[in-house]
């Protein structure tokens, strides 16, 4: 048993002083004692280390080689999709494996415990299947194996090139399969997880109404199970227009209309929601993945955050496009976002909680439950999911409670992370993963390589 000793931390209680976590050895919290003498592992300030709920980890490769405008003068999410497809067929499983744990040890150094891989990168390229339909999936879980992160991996489905069942092409025909070959792949990782630690998951990911069919989705339903659903939903205009033209109305108003949307959901980005679908989505009790660093590097738009949270939506963080690995750098970027919008401060405060601690477990309890895992809170019986942030930077010196976490939230960054468990595996020590140095040598030589031949 792992013992610890905070001299503050966020439990489901609320703030509590000088507290004794006891971490069993099946990875879970069986104690939790406040007010106890110091003993064990002595920690500043204790956080329950949120899940990341979307990555597509390949694309952090890709970081810093977009930003430089084509020849098209309205470049746009679209005209970014086409480079990623050049990117992608350059990908082999070796690169995958290595650009994954190196994304993954990112997540674990500034905070997030777990990560929910929406992996849609299934076939070689041209398409042609792998000997074993699920080699790439099998990369993830590698990945998952050196960097130690908690996993729930997410096979999409994705298998016309819109609304109109234009086929694939390009850089999509890597994604591509039909029911059959996708029940046989979510077998495939079901398999691979089951064989990895106890606090693995597994769910379906639909990719959007317009790469998925409505026979398809009507299907979906016998291969859940009792895993969690993720799909990108109303993320751009142009996607709005698509599917207004082809379904006859809006992404998300058709989703909440046509389909049981329920607290299994995960609906990812929503930034092109109009008041009634905020609402009902938020109504629904499924949880929206906000991704706003992408979101902002992409020109999505605005999550309407405000409206959304009033009407008691829940909410978690995803690194997306992973251009920018931040904890903290996503709860100000949403923040910021809604003060812009509205030109107001501490947008998404409440009256009992200052915004950054409201931001902060929400998006904890709300990755928690996208992802299907028993986390999100210090809780007895809850995973080990901590996170341990160090007050000796003098923006920190002496703060407690939430102003300690605003102060790291609005201020802040990986540096003052000084560890992070995930199941009660001690990944992140001293403010480095433990594996640093040969993640980041195999991830350097990638790299090196697929940039000399971009």
């Amino acid at each position: 048993m792992q013992i610890h000793w905070a001299e503050q931390a966020l439990t489901a209680e609320g703030w509590q002083k000088a507290v004794r976590i006891a971490i069993g050895g099946d990875g879970r919290i069986a104690e939790i004692t406040p007010d106890a003498p110091p003993e064990g592992q002595r920690l500043s300030l204790l956080l329950p280390a949120p899940g990341n709920l979307h990555s597509h980890a390949f694309q952090r490769a890709m970081a810093g080689l977009t930003e430089a405008r084509g020849p098209d003068p309205s470049d746009s999410f679209w005209t970014w999709r086409h480079l990623m497809y050049r990117f992608l067929d350059l990908l082999t499983p070796d690169d995958v494996e290595a650009i994954t744990a190196f994304a993954q040890m990112e997540m674990l150094e500034t905070g997030f415990a777990s990560v929910g891989e929406f992996h849609y990168l299934h076939h070689q390229p041209g398409g042609a299947p792998y000997d074993a339909i699920g080699e790439m999936a099998d990369r993830v879980l590698a990945a998952r194996a050196t960097s130690g992160i908690g996993l729930t991996l997410l096979p999409v489905l994705y298998h016309r090139g819109g609304c109109d069942d234009r086929p694939l092409a390009g850089g999509q025909l890597r994604f591509g399969n039909d029911l059959d070959a996708y029940a046989k792949l979510l077998d495939h990782a079901r398999a691979g997880i089951k064989a990895g630690p106890a606090d693995g998951r597994t769910g379906v990911a639909p990719h959007s109404l317009r790469a998925v069919s409505r026979e398809s989705l009507d299907h979906l339903p016998a291969l859940i199970g009792k895993g969690p659903v993720h799909i990108h939903i109303a993320e751009q205009p142009a996607e709005v227009t698509e599917v207004l033209a082809y379904f006859g109305a809006r992404p998300l108003e058709w989703l909440l209309n046509i389909f049981h949307v329920d607290a299994a959901w995960c609906l990812i980005h929503a930034t092109q929601m109009t008041p009634a679908e905020t609402i009902g989505l938020a109504e629904s009790g499924a949880v929206a993945g906000l991704c706003p660093i992408t979101e902002s590097s992409l020109g999505d738009g605005i999550f309407d955050g405000v409206r959304y949270l009033d009407h008691g939506g829940r909410f978690g963080f995803g690194t997306d496009s992973n251009i920018l690995i931040s904890l903290p750098d996503e709860i100000r970027t949403l923040d910021y976002s809604q003060r812009l919008r509205d030109n107001s401060r501490a947008a998404l405060a409440s009256a009992t909680q200052s915004a950054g601690r409201r931001i902060f477990q929400k998006a904890a309890s709300g990755a928690a439950q996208a992802l299907g895992r028993g986390a999100g809170n210090i809780a007895v019986g809850e995973w080990a999911d901590l996170l341990h942030v160090g007050m000796d930077h003098p923006d920190l010196d002496g703060l407690t409670g939430d102003t300690a976490l605003d102060a790291w939230a609005f201020t802040g960054s990986k540096a003052q992370v000084r560890d992070v468990w995930a199941a009660g595996r001690h990944l992140v020590a001293e403010g480095q993963h433990i594996a640093r140095a040969p993640i980041t040598d195999a991830y350097r030589r990638v790299v090196r390589r697929l940039r000399a031949r971009i």
